[in-house]
């Protein structure tokens, strides 16, 4: 696709209509937003439905009480019976539910009778070392089989699980571990990252020396990497392969209300302390499980479906584990890299189990587009029917190169938006039904009331943009941050009365359909004008030698702030090129308009990211405003930062 169809297609074919053989046999159809918008609460009854209740609700919502949701209160189920034992008992046994793909080649693949007994057992040891629905366990493992077991066996019994990104440090563990006030520790010795092994359990020792973390009695340790250095307490840290794999199969799981917690996951937070979102079990499972039978038009007796998150964060919560497993499916796990031991390595995974359905990030697309379109050509990628993209708004032409290099210019391309607070899916295409836009998440899905308002709130008119909020309660919401209500009622319902604010910007396009703009702290104030960071990103990589682009606002005396941008260039472009930057800055001002600019464009090598593949922003602050740099702990490679600080240009002459 040369550069001058590419322009001509953003601009004037924004709509790519819905697959015709996909659309006769959607699982949703059109009618489900009238239905919705005639009866929103049936609607979300309907949908509970779709599991198995010991005790069925006759209660749907209670609002009695904003913003503190109770969704189905009178009715009680079990998690992990919905997600394993009742695809057993329907004789769905021999299928597979995971597929687990090692980073140095090791595979698993486990069926539900199998899940289903690995998974009693883990409920058996963890209530053998004393955890009591409501204890806390803390999960920090690697992508392995036993991160969902474990999840899982938490669910099972009652215990509400915080998994912890095994990418965060000792410190950002214990504060997790001490905030939970968790009884146990899940981990592991290690895992395998980029050809070798990566140690967890010191992590772990290191965390348990800090204050408050003094209540954990019980560490309970995966063999992964086989590391033999590996420190030991005794009485207190246990071995998975002897505690877990020498208990009995069976256990009989217990029914919780369905406002019982199930997961505490913590986010960053403006004052520096993580906010510990809680996400309870009726409501939670029902809209997850929903949304993945709906987004991804899953057919659990023919999909493979293969989410590329962590289950360290909220999409491998409800998309890994109890979305998927909810409804039945085969999925992918994969423990490593999209590049190592090459850069095929995801493209060879699809081809080899067939997947149908993948989900993987925006920051993962443009990665694969900087390597090359020769690679995912390598592969057959034919089996795939949807794609998904997740976790932050996806630039038009990477979505373009999505749909084209990867989903062989059939697919569908679902661009979802939702939070680790909204549980689950809120904004996104209908794989059956839209005439999807490239880089817009279009409409809310049904039974979901989002629009986007302006300072007073007032909702916007077509063609303006604002904040977007939420406004009306939703099953799979947030129901608080731990211990701390207050903070969920300033940070979440202080902003606009009675209404949700997601903290991103978002506008509305002349048909309605909404397009997000990033959080509201990554919108910037140029003399006077809001810029939006993703909107000067995605004018960057539109132009030929731009391959990624990370923008952050910096302080500036002027302008209050000016525009910094970082990109990587394309194979073919050099950072040495005379008046490249120029080029970029004019580029730019012709896409958006000379006040958008960036004062400073700065080609660099590797954008600092986690290992998740986020872009650490915050770090590029630091750098633009010559601060000292913050925690890089995180970051999968953190000399990034030093070598993006050696090469920082002074500012341009205005113009």
């Amino acid at each position: 696709m040369s550069n001058e169809s590419l322009a001509n297609l953003l601009k004037e074919e924004r709509r790519f209509a819905p697959p015709a053989d996909l659309a006769a046999n959607a699982n949703v159809t059109a009618e489900a937003y009238e239905q919705a918008k005639a009866d929103r609460l049936g609607f979300w009854a309907a949908q509970a439905r779709r599991l198995s209740w010991e005790t069925e609700p006759t209660e749907t919502l209670d609002w009695s009480n904003p913003p503190f949701a109770k969704w189905f209160a009178d009715g009680r189920l079990n998690v992990a019976y919905n997600c394993v034992d009742r695809h057993v008992e329907n004789g769905l046994g021999d299928r597979v539910a995971l597929h687990f793909e090692g980073e140095p080649g090791d595979t698993r693949s486990i069926t539900y009778a199998e899940l289903q007994r690995e998974v009693s057992k883990a409920a058996n040891a963890l209530t053998e070392l004393g955890v009591q629905a409501g204890d806390r366990v803390a999960i920090y493992l690697p992508m392995i089989p036993e991160a969902v077991v474990s999840m899982l066996a938490c669910a099972r019994i009652g215990a509400p699980h915080s998994l912890v990104f095994g990418g965060f440090s000792a410190d950002a563990l214990a504060t997790r571990i001490n905030d939970a006030d968790a009884r146990v520790v899940i981990t592991s010795d290690g895992g395998f990252r980029r050809g070798k092994p990566s140690a967890l359990k010191p992590a772990v020792d290191e965390a348990l020396t800090r204050p408050g973390t003094e209540n954990v009695r019980s560490v309970l340790v995966v063999r992964r990497t086989g590391q033999e250095d590996i420190a030991w307490t005794e009485g207190r840290d246990v071995w998975w392969h002897d505690l877990v794999e020498s208990q009995s199969d069976q256990h009989t799981p217990q029914a919780f209300d369905a406002e019982h917690p199930l997961f505490i996951l913590y986010t960053s937070g403006t004052t520096g302390k993580p906010k510990g979102i809680l996400h309870t079990t009726g409501g939670y499972l029902t809209q997850v499980s929903y949304t993945h039978h709906a987004v991804f038009d899953l057919k659990p007796e023919s999909d493979v479906f293969w989410c590329t998150a962590d289950v360290g964060w909220v999409t491998g919560h409800s998309y890994i584990v109890y979305g998927p497993l909810s409804n039945g499916a085969t999925e992918v796990l994969y423990e490593g890299t999209p590049d190592s031991p090459h850069q095929g390595r995801w493209w060879e995974i699809v081809q080899k189990y067939g997947v149908t359905i993948l989900y993987t990030a925006p920051t993962a697309i443009r990665a694969a587009m900087k390597w090359g379109d020769d690679i995912p050509a390598k592969f057959d990628l034919s089996s795939l029917r949807v794609l998904g993209s997740v976790g932050e708004p996806i630039n038009p032409e990477a979505w373009i190169w999505y749909r084209k290099h990867i989903g062989g210019d059939r697919t569908p391309v679902v661009d979802t938006w939702w939070q680790t607070e909204t549980g689950g899916i809120m904004i996104s295409p209908l794989p059956g039904v839209t005439e999807a836009k490239p880089g817009s998440a279009q409409v809310p899905l049904p039974g979901i009331a989002a629009t986007v308002v302006d300072d007073d709130a007032r909702e916007v008119p077509d063609g303006s943009g604002g904040y977007l909020v939420l406004t009306e309660p939703w099953p799979s919401m947030l129901r608080t941050i731990w211990g701390d209500d207050q903070r969920y009622l300033d940070t979440y319902w202080s902003r606009f009365e009675n209404k949700y604010f997601a903290g991103d910007g978002a506008k509305k396009d002349e048909d309605g359909d909404i397009w997000l703009l990033g959080r509201v702290d990554d919108v910037m104030l140029v003399s006077g004008h809001n810029i939006s960071t993703t909107e000067v990103e995605s004018a960057l990589v539109s132009h030929p030698k731009v391959a990624e682009a990370a923008v952050v606002g910096a302080n500036d005396p002027q302008t209050t702030q000016a525009i910094c941008a970082f990109v990587i260039l394309r194979g073919n472009a050099d950072a040495q090129e005379e008046g490249l930057v120029e080029e970029l800055r004019a580029h730019v001002g012709k896409q958006l308009g000379p006040i958008a600019k960036p004062k400073r464009i700065l080609p660099v090598a590797e954008l600092p990211k986690t290992r998740s593949g986020k872009i650490m922003r915050r770090l590029l602050r630091d750098v633009a405003e010559n601060r000292t740099l913050g925690d890089v702990t995180t970051l999968t490679d953190s000399s990034v930062m030093d070598l993006i600080q050696s090469q920082l240009p002074a500012a341009p002459s205005e113009d």
